[in-house]
């Protein structure tokens, strides 16, 4: 017997059925990498601008300290240099120390303080004495100038990073 012929109505197919369209959630692993690396990006951008901040303090004192040492080349005047070596580092350790340490410090426990951060006691009992004594010297009493800057800039140079601001309570 021979067949019929087959017509497309006669089958039982169904339709092409496309799958579902691709989802932009959740995203491919490449883009959550990518995600992550401009996190990490920007975490490693603002600490290396915090650290460099917090530095920068140190690095304007020992400029403002090689001004001094230039106007003390030019001029040769003590009590002027002693002056403003006592201005510099009193500035400086208000930035870098809680203002109660040593807003209020004078004579010996300033020297005391200044001590602190040095291996010796080199401004108690050494050149940086003149620091608290020079003001009150006459102006012929000569200095060694080189020693006291040096010490100086150690002091300076062995700071730690000036603390991040705190924020104002309201």
């Amino acid at each position: 017997m021979p067949s019929a012929p087959i017509s497309p109505d006669s089958l039982p197919l169904r339709d092409i059925h496309l799958p579902p369209e691709v989802s932009w959630w959740p995203p491919a692993p490449g883009w959550w990498l990518l995600l992550l690396a401009v996190v990490l990006l920007i975490v490693a951008i603002y600490a290396v601008r915090q650290y460099r901040q917090r530095r920068h303090f140190r690095r304007l004192a020992l400029s403002q300290l090689e001004e001094l040492e230039r106007q003390y080349g030019e001029q040769k005047n003590a009590q002027q240099l002693l002056k403003d070596l006592s201005r510099l580092l009193r500035q400086t350790s208000l930035l870098h120390f809680p203002q109660n340490d040593c807003a209020g410090l004078v004579g010996e426990a300033w020297l005391d303080f200044l001590d602190q951060s040095l291996p010796e006691k080199s401004f108690s009992q050494g050149v940086g004495r003149l620091l608290a004594d020079g003001p009150y010297l006459p102006k012929t009493t000569t200095i060694d100038a080189d020693a006291l800057l040096s010490l100086c800039r150690n002091w300076l140079q062995q700071l730690p990073p000036a603390p991040k601001p705190q924020r104002r309570q309201r």
